[in-house]
């Protein structure tokens, strides 16, 4: 075991180094890492898939536990109508162009079904990267595509537990699906509420006692039992570790949590993409080249498409919208956990492992160059537009910049009022909960006062 994680370190270290050096993401050095160890390349495998299997399963529970920490209610709230029209526009376009092109494809239902799911959710950490590459993390347009991947993410937990459900039961049923979606939001609510009213008044209780050992010991602890507590109510681990995670980011020591988290999320995330790489064969890439390419445009077009399209309904301007949606053309680590997940209950072709993942890494490549493609396809489309159209472009533009206006007005009337002084205007006659709304705007009042002091 020693040995097959020094191979997979050094491996992974050098390969990433020098797509570092290319300017590259290195998350696709992690995947050919995977590729040059795996069994395919050299006619054996140089570490155990076992071995390599189980560090990746702790790597999605990691990666997801740190998801959910980057998660802030107050963020998606301001976001609002943008993040909600957007992320599901994008969402129920690409789950039916997805599925429409596996059944183009000949594949049955269930494939269909996985496919769609692995079509389409962006990922939050190469989009938030190349956004920051391209020196665009100040602009207008990143509040929102941030809110729109953070409800991809938590749509995106809930489809694998839906998927795994109609996998293993091998049927699709409207009904008992509906159920199921039914148990899942009950069980997320009372996961959540006694969370938030439970573990933020503990951490407050022994932060005295707490230095970053102790707490990231802890955190790692309430994590995974989270996880065995969503696998003992019949849910996947993934989503106990996003629960979690979201949890523990609406407390006091959430920044702290994060970052001592990010060394080891980046060590075992590192670890799942070389597991990724480990299962692409190179012969196969290259006899199912077409279906790739065939994918990768889907992805693109479809991203482009749906993106600015629910960008614009959800009221930003299209320069925003098309920045928007033009950062958002790629699949990533969600994609390969639905894959893997199908993978494992033995519900999916095995060639759609490999042409997903060579697909993603194509699209993240090409990410970056599409980002600077936005700005001369928004000055051709908004030039050649109708007379109607570009009023319309323009009306857009000064009604945004009007509301945000009204909100830097609206916030110093407010003064220091927080989203938990608001909370509890609102729930101020509720006679039943104000014992417990107290303890929930407490612990919310004491994470906005400290966030503040720290600005």
């Amino acid at each position: 075991m020693v040995q097959d994680l020094y191979i997979l370190m050094i491996t992974a270290g050098v390969v990433s180094l020098l797509f570092k050096l290319l300017k590259q993401p290195v998350v696709l050095g992690y995947i050919v890492a995977g590729i040059l160890v795996g069994p395919y390349l050299f006619g054996k495998s140089l570490v155990s898939a076992e071995n390599v299997e189980a560090w990746g399963n702790i790597g999605v529970l990691f990666v997801l536990f740190c998801i959910g920490l980057e998660f802030r209610i107050k963020n998606l709230i301001s976001s609002g109508k943008v993040a909600a029209i957007g992320a599901l526009t994008i969402i129920g376009g690409m789950m039916l162009f997805g599925f429409g092109v596996g059944k183009s494809a000949e594949l049955d239902t269930m494939n269909s079904l996985f496919l769609a799911g692995m079509l389409c959710m962006s990922s939050t950490t190469i989009v938030m990267k190349a956004i920051d590459e391209a020196g665009l993390s100040k602009e207008r347009f990143v509040k929102g595509a941030t809110s729109i991947l953070i409800i991809e993410d938590i749509v995106a937990v809930v489809l694998m537990v839906l998927l795994s459900s109609i996998a293993i039961r091998h049927q699709f049923e409207g009904a008992e699906l509906l159920g199921k979606v039914g148990d899942l939001v009950i069980t997320l609510v009372v996961w959540f509420i006694c969370g938030i009213l439970i573990i933020p008044t503990f951490l407050r209780w022994v932060k005295p006692y707490l230095n970053d050992e102790t707490l990231i010991i802890i955190a790692l602890g309430l994590c995974l039992g989270m996880v065995l507590t969503a696998e003992e109510a019949g849910f996947s681990s993934a989503l106990g570790a996003f629960v979690m995670g979201t949890i523990l980011a609406e407390t006091v020591e959430s920044h702290r949590i994060e970052k001592l988290m990010t060394p080891l999320k980046n060590v075992f995330a590192a670890i799942f993409f070389v597991s990724v790489g480990l299962m692409i064969n190179p012969a196969s890439l290259a006899e199912y080249w077409p279906s790739i390419l065939y994918v990768c445009v889907v992805i693109i077009i479809g991203m482009i498409v749906f993106g600015t399209l629910g960008c614009w309904w959800g009221g930003q301007t299209l320069k925003d919208s098309m920045l928007t949606s033009f950062s958002f053309v790629q699949i990533g680590e969600f994609s390969f956990i639905i894959a893997g997940l199908g993978s494992k209950l033995g519900v999916t072709d095995p060639v759609i492992y490999p042409i997903i993942v060579a697909a993603s890494v194509i699209t993240t490549f090409l990410t970056p160059y599409i980002m600077k493609a936005t700005v001369p396809c928004y000055n051709f489309l908004y030039n050649h537009a109708p007379k109607g159209l570009k009023a319309k472009i323009d009306r857009r533009e000064e009604q945004v910049k009007q509301a945000e206006q009204q909100q830097k007005a609206k916030a110093c009337a407010d003064g220091k009022a927080t989203l938990a002084d608001k909370t509890l205007h609102a729930v101020r006659h509720t006679f039943i909960t104000k014992r417990l709304v107290k303890l929930f705007i407490k612990n919310m009042s004491e994470k906005d006062r400290l966030e503040e002091n720290e600005k």
